[in-house]
C-alpha cells in the first residue's frame, strides 16, 4: 500500500508539473504585438492614423509603434528582427542591399508605399537674398559667394536614401559639383538644431523640419521635392524578410489598415486631426501650426519669400490608389541614381534587385481585396530637371544626365 501511495503521489506531482509547463508554454507562445518603427516626420502619418483610428485592431492585428532616433537605427532593428517593419526611406533597402548604406546583400523587403512628395531643401539665412524659391539657376553662384567666406556643407539623412538623392539631384540641376561642397549625415529631428549652430548651410529632409527651420528663422525653404519630381515616391513600409515570409497574413492585415488610413488622410478635412496626433511628444513632437499648414499644402517659406500653396502635389498618401503601389520602376530609377552619383562603379542587376526586394505580388493581393485600382508599372519617368528615364534604356539615360 505504501509503495502504491508513494507512486500515486509521484504521478500526481508529475501531472501537476506537466500542466504547469504546458500552461507556461501556452502563455509564452501568445502572439506578440507587431512592432513597427517610425522616424519623427510628418509622413509617418499613415502608421499613426492607423493606430489612432483603431484600424490595426479592426483588421485583427495588435501593432506597437516605436519612435526611432535615426534611419541607421531603423535599418539595424529591421535586419535584426527587433522591428517587424517600419516607416522607411523608399531607397534605403536598395542602399543597404548594394552595400552603400549597410552590409551588401542584407535584405529588407518593400511591402508598399506610404506617401508621395513633402520633402524639401532648406538653405541657411546666409543664402537669403542670393537665391529664392525654386531659384535653381542662381544656386551655383550663391554657393560660390558663400564659399568665399566659409566652407559650405549640406546635410541629408542616410547615404543613398531619398533625401540624399534629392539633394544630389538638386546639386546636379543647379550646376553645383557634389565634390565642391561637404555632404554629411544627420538624423531628421536634429537638422534644425545643427543648422542653428552653423554645422551646415543647407539640408534635405522631410516635413515638418523644413517648416520648423523657416518658422524659427533658422533657414528658408528653397525648393520642395515635388518641385524636383511631382508625385515622386518617398516613404515605404519596409519589413523584416522573415516576418514577411512567416507572418504573411498578418502583414496583409497591417497593409490593409494602412491603406484605409491613407484614404482617410487624403481627405483634407481630416488633416487637422492628423496634425493634432503628430504634434504629440511621442510622435513627431513639432509645432502644431507648422505640421498642419504643410499637411494642407501651405508653406510659409521664410526669408520674406511669402507663402507657397500647392494644389494637388502636396504630400499625398493615397491619390486614387496611385501612391501605395511599390512600383519596380522606382527601384530601377534609384539604382540608376546610385550609378549616376558614383555610389556604384558599375550598373547593378536592376531586374533581380527589384524582384528580390519588392513584395509586389503581396501588394497586388492586398490591393485587389481592398478595391484599390490597379496601376501600371515600368513606365518612363520624367522629373522636372532631367531627361526622361526609360527603364528599358538606362544606358542612354546615364550618358545624358548631369552629374
Amino acid at each position: 500500500m505504501k509503495i502504491f501511495d508513494t507512486t500515486t503521489k509521484i504521478v500526481a506531482k508529475l501531472v501537476t508539473l506537466t500542466v504547469i509547463i504546458i500552461s507556461t508554454l501556452s502563455f509564452n507562445t501568445e502572439a506578440k504585438p507587431i512592432k513597427l518603427g517610425f522616424i519623427p516626420l510628418t509622413d509617418c502619418a499613415p502608421l499613426v492614423a492607423a493606430k489612432e483610428l483603431g484600424l490595426f485592431k479592426k483588421y485583427g492585428v495588435e501593432v506597437e509603434l516605436s519612435k526611432e532616433a535615426s534611419w541607421a537605427n531603423v535599418r539595424d532593428k529591421i535586419l535584426l528582427g527587433e522591428l517587424d517593419g517600419a516607416h522607411c526611406l523608399y531607397s534605403m533597402p536598395l542602399s543597404v542591399y548594394t552595400g552603400i548604406g549597410g552590409k551588401a546583400g542584407s535584405e529588407m523587403k518593400i511591402a508598399m508605399m506610404l506617401n508621395n512628395n513633402g520633402q524639401a531643401i532648406t538653405l541657411s539665412k546666409e543664402f537669403c537674398g542670393l537665391v529664392g524659391y525654386k531659384g535653381v539657376n542662381k544656386a551655383a553662384a550663391a554657393t560660390k559667394k558663400v564659399q568665399n567666406r566659409k566652407e559650405v556643407t549640406f546635410a541629408m539623412t542616410f547615404p543613398g536614401g531619398t533625401h540624399d538623392i534629392w539633394l544630389r539631384y538638386w546639386l546636379a540641376a543647379a550646376g553645383i559639383g557634389a565634390k565642391s561642397v561637404g555632404i554629411i549625415t544627420i538624423p531628421p529631428p536634429q537638422m534644425v538644431a545643427n543648422m542653428r549652430v552653423d554645422n551646415m548651410e543647407g539640408f534635405c529632409v522631410g516635413e515638418p523640419w523644413g517648416g520648423v527651420a523657416a518658422a524659427q528663422n533658422v533657414g528658408f525653404t528653397h525648393i520642395a521635392s515635388q518641385d524636383l519630381w511631382s508625385d515622386h515616391p518617398e516613404k515605404a513600409l519596409v519589413v523584416n524578410s522573415k516576418f514577411a515570409a512567416s507572418q504573411r497574413d498578418d502583414l496583409k492585415k497591417v497593409m490593409k489598415a494602412i491603406i484605409e488610413a491613407q484614404k482617410w488622410l487624403d481627405n483634407l478635412g481630416n488633416r487637422k486631426k492628423a496634425a493634432s496626433w503628430l504634434t504629440k511628444p511621442y510622435y513627431v513632437n513639432a509645432p502644431l501650426a507648422v505640421i498642419e499648414a504643410r499637411l494642407a499644402g501651405s508653406s510659409d517659406l521664410g526669408c520674406e519669400l511669402g507663402v507657397q500653396k500647392y494644389k494637388g502635389n502636396y504630400m499625398t498618401f493615397y491619390k486614387g490608389g496611385i501612391v501605395p503601389m511599390p512600383k519596380k520602376v522606382y527601384t530601377y530609377w534609384f539604382l540608376a541614381q546610385f550609378v549616376r552619383f558614383g555610389y556604384l562603379k558599375a550598373e547593378p542587376n536592376y531586374a533581380a534587385i527589384a524582384e528580390k526586394l519588392t513584395l509586389d505580388d503581396l501588394y497586388t493581393e492586398v490591393a485587389k481585396e481592398m478595391g484599390v485600382p490597379a496601376q501600371a508599372d515600368m513606365q518612363p519617368i520624367k522629373t522636372n530637371y532631367d531627361v526622361i528615364f526609360n527603364p528599358k534604356d538606362i544606358d542612354t539615360y546615364l550618358k545624358t544626365t548631369k552629374r
